[in-house]
């Protein structure tokens, strides 16, 4: 038996503000992660006209260009998986959008992608190039 459900748009817009707020969250706890780990982050959320990215750091001279993914269970697969192969060139043309924006166009530079999966924090440096 299949069940439809008409949601009001205040309660989908309360739904996508809670996956924001959760994502967010996911993103700092990335960022205190990485700063363990001896990343300086200098800036979460960055937006342009191309796209978003979650999170921008240094490590050592390299300007790291961050991914994060969460997932609470194995169920949709793992938070690296969902890194394919259209969210990698969306990244990758956002961030050299960034480099140029601030005047960085020859800077070292890589990828990573952080997932979290329930409790645990995998980080995959350079996980993929341009």
């Amino acid at each position: 038996m299949n069940v439809s459900v008409q949601m009001t748009e205040k309660r989908m817009e309360k739904i996508q503000k809670n996956r924001r707020k959760t994502g967010a969250d996911y993103e700092k706890a990335a960022g205190f992660y990485l700063e363990q780990m001896g990343y300086e982050i200098l800036q979460f959320n960055y937006r342009c006209r191309l796209g978003e990215i979650d999170l921008i750091a240094k490590d050592g001279a390299y300007y790291v260009f961050c991914e994060v993914k969460y997932r609470a269970d194995e169920r949709k697969g793992s938070p690296l998986e969902a890194v394919d192969a259209r969210k990698q060139q969306k990244i990758f043309r956002t961030a050299m959008y960034y480099l140029t924006e601030q005047q960085l166009e020859d800077v070292p530079c890589r990828f990573d992608v952080v997932g979290i999966e329930g409790t645990k924090i995998t980080l995959i440096k350079n996980a993929f190039g341009g």
